[in-house]
């Protein structure tokens, strides 16, 4: 998981609006205070008392007492008053614009999950409507992607249910054959028995891949880390890929030093170096030699597996996706569920390695990086 990490964004637009608004409603306030100093003093004064002689009908006398005990007396609670209602006002109008930049906002978001036109805000908000849209664009990808991997393992067991029909239905033929004719001669009774041998070792290997579909989207056991004997380890592996290594004429080459070490859950790692083995084994070139290499690095260590056979520059980079398998040509015998070089990275990465193929000049050599113990 990533963490979360702080970053300075540019409100600049909404930051000059907001003080443009602030500054005027202060200078409001400024020039209010000093209309109301100058009530108290100098002509202004004296006009305002003369323009109450002549509504109240009273002397200039009285009128100069009458203002200075309403006005001059009170002019400190005056311009408290002012002051406040000032403040006030400005108050509102900062909450009033900041409740329809929210209220913005709010919308923005509602508009996420909409798939036509863009999420459109204000222009002091331009820094929030370019992280809505780009939100929107991530949420969109996702569902696409999670879309279109469902659809593939869909398919997958669509295929896979088929080929399992097929020589499931040659096993049963086969062995009514042998069953039905009992006096069958010796040649045609072995022939019999070793095609539904044949038929029976596929039809298990399809059941093993719908396992491994039902592993890859369900497992989510803690991992078990011990030290782990590499060279051992990979012995143990060679042996028993012995008879797909044997059908096709390939073997095996451990160059491993017999003191390297891993460290990491033993059960899931074998299974890492098992479906790269097996992987290997299927596409690299006929009767050609697998071999297997491992160095300490500060900090890592490092396992290769070298074999002959190329992979397209563009495949490279989704070799390691799920159900890749589907997107190749189908071969009822080699065809994989696409599952294997994807078990192999989940289970690296959450050791907290990496796992990357580089193919030139007719070589493939698939790398596993581990931390070091």
């Amino acid at each position: 998981m990533n963490k979360f990490k702080k970053k300075d964004y540019n409100y600049s637009k909404l930051s000059r609006i907001t003080f443009g608004k602030g500054l005027c409603i202060t200078i409001g306030a400024v020039l209010t205070v000093l209309l109301l100093r100058l009530l108290s003093q100098g002509h202004l004064a004296d006009i305002i008392a003369a323009v109450i002689a002549r509504i109240l009908h009273i002397s200039d006398t009285e009128a100069d007492i009458l203002y200075f005990k309403v006005v001059g007396n009170n002019m400190q609670f005056i311009l408290a008053v002012t002051i406040i209602t000032f403040m006030f006002v400005l108050f509102q109008m900062l909450l009033k614009s900041y409740k329809r930049y929210f209220d913005e906002v709010v919308n923005g978001i509602d508009q996420l999950m909409d798939e036509d036109g863009e999420i459109s805000l204000s222009l002091e908000l331009e820094i929030i409507e370019h992280k809505l849209n780009h939100v929107r664009q991530t949420l969109k990808t996702r569902a696409f992607e999670t879309q279109r991997a469902e659809q593939k393992k869909n398919d997958l067991i669509v295929y896979l249910a088929h080929d399992i029909k097929t020589p499931l239905t040659s096993v049963i033929g086969y062995l009514s054959l042998l069953d039905e004719n009992p006096d069958m001669a010796d040649m045609k009774k072995l022939k019999y028995i070793h095609i539904a041998w044949e038929k029976a070792n596929r039809l298990e290997t399809l059941i093993d891949e719908f396992f491994e579909i039902a592993r890859s989207n369900s497992e989510s056991v803690p991992l078990k880390k011990t030290i782990i004997d590499l060279y051992y380890m990979m012995v143990q592996i060679s042996d028993e890929l012995y008879p797909q290594l044997n059908s096709c004429g390939k073997h095996i080459e451990n160059d491993i030093s017999e003191n390297m070490v891993l460290y990491g859950d033993s059960e899931k790692l074998a299974r890492v170096f098992n479906n790269i083995l097996k992987n290997a084994i299927a596409y690299s070139a006929g009767s050609s030699v697998i071999k297997i290499s491992a160095q300490e690095l500060p900090g890592k260590s490092v396992v290769k597996f070298d074999n002959k056979g190329d992979i397209p520059e563009d495949k490279l980079q989704v070799i390691f996706d799920k159900f890749y398998r589907l997107d190749s040509s189908r071969s009822s015998t080699t065809g994989g569920s696409g599952l294997g070089l994807a078990i192999a990275k989940d289970i690296v990465v959450k050791h907290g390695g990496e796992i990357k193929a580089e193919s030139s000049n007719g070589n493939t050599v698939f790398i596993v990086e581990l931390p070091s113990v």
